[in-house]
């Protein structure tokens, strides 16, 4: 009795281990066989078209005139460097504090805002470059770190 009861548990390790080797040889039949019959692979990409023209159908290559000089007499005012200047104190999203020392330290300045939630201090403007120096040394003195001295635009 117990000689058979070996051989029915050999028998159904057996078949249990053939029928894992069969779903296993069945699972990479499934995954791997289109894979390797597969002639060329799918493109996710549109197909690009080129036409290339014939000799005759393109028209004969003209270059455009050169455009004309303007007039050598320009206004000398244009030429002149601009005449206010302007420091970037910062970028700051709550600039309440930097405002209060530019205040207390009674230097110009105004606000411009930025992208997302930041508002660009500006101390200025001033009336000449040597202005502008003098008031970069200020806010050095008051712990900031400031940019260059730039002309104003717009």
């Amino acid at each position: 009795m117990a000689e058979e009861q070996q051989d029915v548990e050999t028998l159904k390790r057996r078949g249990r281990r053939r029928l894992v080797g069969a779903v296993a040889l069945v699972l990479a039949a499934v995954v791997i066989l289109p894979m390797v019959f597969d002639p060329e692979p799918k493109s996710t990409q549109t197909p690009v078209t080129v036409r290339i023209p014939a000799e005759n159908e393109v028209p004969a290559f003209a270059p455009k005139p050169a455009p004309k000089a303007p007039p050598a007499t320009q206004a000398p005012s244009a030429q002149a460097p601009s005449s206010e200047y302007v420091i970037q104190v910062g970028a700051y999203a709550r600039p309440e504090a930097v405002i209060a020392k530019l205040a207390s330290a009674k230097l110009p300045y105004y606000t411009e805002p930025m992208a997302g939630n930041l508002t660009r201090v500006r101390a200025g403007p001033f009336a000449s470059r040597e202005a502008a120096d003098q008031a970069l040394g200020k806010l050095k003195e008051l712990g900031l770190k400031p940019g260059a001295v730039t002309a104003k635009t717009g």
